[in-house]
C-alpha cells in the first residue's frame, strides 16, 4: 500500500480541530496526561516532498492536566519557567521516507533549550470542507528525554523510585487548512 500524495502548497494548523498532547509516568505505575490547548504552525508541502517543512509554535501557560495545582507547579521555575520561556518551538531540519510514513526531524525549543527530535508521522488524507476549503489530516507521535531540556525537578520515593519519569511521549493530532 503507497501512501496517498499531499498536495503541494501551505497548510495551516487549525487549532479548534487539532491537539497537542503528551504523557509522563507517574509514581512509576501510572501515566499522566496533558495537552498544550494554544499553538499555532504550517506545514508547507513541497513538490519533493522530501523538501517539505513545519513550523509550530506552542504556549506553555496553555498547559492542561486536569489539575489546576500540577499546572501552576509546571508553568513555575521548577519546571517550564514560562515567565522567561513564554514559547516552545518546533522546526522541521529535513524529511524523509518511512514506509508510508514518514520522519520528520527537527530542533524542538523548550524552557529555552534546543534538541532534535524526530516526529513519526502518519499522513491521514485529505477532505474537501462544507466552506470551499481543503483540510489535512497528520498524526505525529515521538519521545524525549525531559532531562535533555533541563527539566531536572524531581523527588525520590522511599521504595527508590521517583515521582515523574524522565521519558515524555509527545503525541500531535493534527489537521490543517490548505492556504
Amino acid at each position: 500500500m503507497s501512501t496517498p500524495a499531499i498536495p503541494v502548497g501551505t497548510w495551516s494548523i487549525d487549532p479548534a480541530h487539532s491537539e497537542a498532547g503528551f504523557s509522563v509516568r507517574h509514581l512509576m505505575v501510572s501515566k499522566v496526561r496533558g495537552r498544550i490547548s494554544t499553538f499555532s504552525g504550517t506545514v508547507v508541502i513541497a513538490e519533493d516532498p522530501l523538501q517539505s517543512s513545519v513550523e509550530v509554535t506552542l504556549d506553555p501557560a496553555s498547559i492542561d492536566t486536569r489539575d489546576a495545582k500540577r499546572d501552576e507547579h509546571l508553568r513555575s521555575g521548577d519546571f517550564f519557567e514560562v515567565a522567561a520561556h513564554p514559547t516552545w518551538t518546533f522546526r522541521s531540519t529535513g524529511v524523509r521516507a518511512d514506509d508510508d510514513d514518514w520522519i520528520v526531524t527537527g530542533d524542538l525549543t523548550i524552557r529555552g533549550v534546543t534538541r532534535s527530535v524526530e516526529l513519526e508521522v502518519e499522513f491521514n488524507g485529505t477532505s474537501g470542507d462544507p466552506w470551499g476549503g481543503t483540510r489535512a489530516g497528520f498524526s505525529a507521535e515521538t519521545e524525549i528525554s525531559r532531562k535533555d531540556f533541563g527539566l531536572e525537578y524531581n523527588a525520590v520515593l522511599e521504595t527508590g523510585g521517583v515521582v515523574i519519569g524522565d521519558t515524555v511521549k509527545i503525541e500531535l493530532e493534527i489537521e490543517a487548512i490548505k492556504q
